[in-house]
């Protein structure tokens, strides 16, 4: 079996990109301006396809001394069969926002959500003034 960097590097040659159609807004601090993540299109082709990216859980399980990764086999050893549109936006939410935001500890208020591209306002002049606090 290839290693996950391996999957990744055929997935970009042999796949087409998928821009999806949502995006995510979240904030971690009320004094900071909300962040925006857009899916990456051949990450979210992968995704799609199916039997590439590990299950997220191998993500969350990652441990680190000094920086270094010990326990990176865990991503190479299993794979996920194909997801929905939907179910990719939520694997990169919990892959790629720190937990503090999307699991809900300890907060009264929303900190992000998930919306269509066009929602988003192309001119970001005044981004730092963006809430999700509605």
């Amino acid at each position: 079996m290839m290693n996950l960097f391996e999957r990744l590097l055929w997935a970009k040659e042999n796949l087409s990109p998928y821009h999806s159609q949502y995006t995510i807004v979240y904030e971690d601090d009320l004094n900071d301006a909300c962040a925006i993540m857009y899916p990456d299109p051949n990450w979210m082709a992968s995704a799609l396809y199916g039997g590439i990216l590990p299950p997220v859980e191998a993500y969350q399980k990652l441990e680190s001394i000094d920086g270094k990764i010990t326990n990176g086999h865990i991503l190479h050893d299993h794979v996920i069969p194909a997801m929905s549109e939907e179910e990719a936006i939520e694997y990169l939410i919990q892959k790629d926002i720190p937990p503090r935001i999307w699991r809900g500890d300890l907060r009264n208020r929303q900190k992000f959500k998930i919306c269509k591209r066009d929602q988003i306002p192309l001119n970001r002049n005044y981004r730092n003034a963006w809430s999700l606090i509605a």
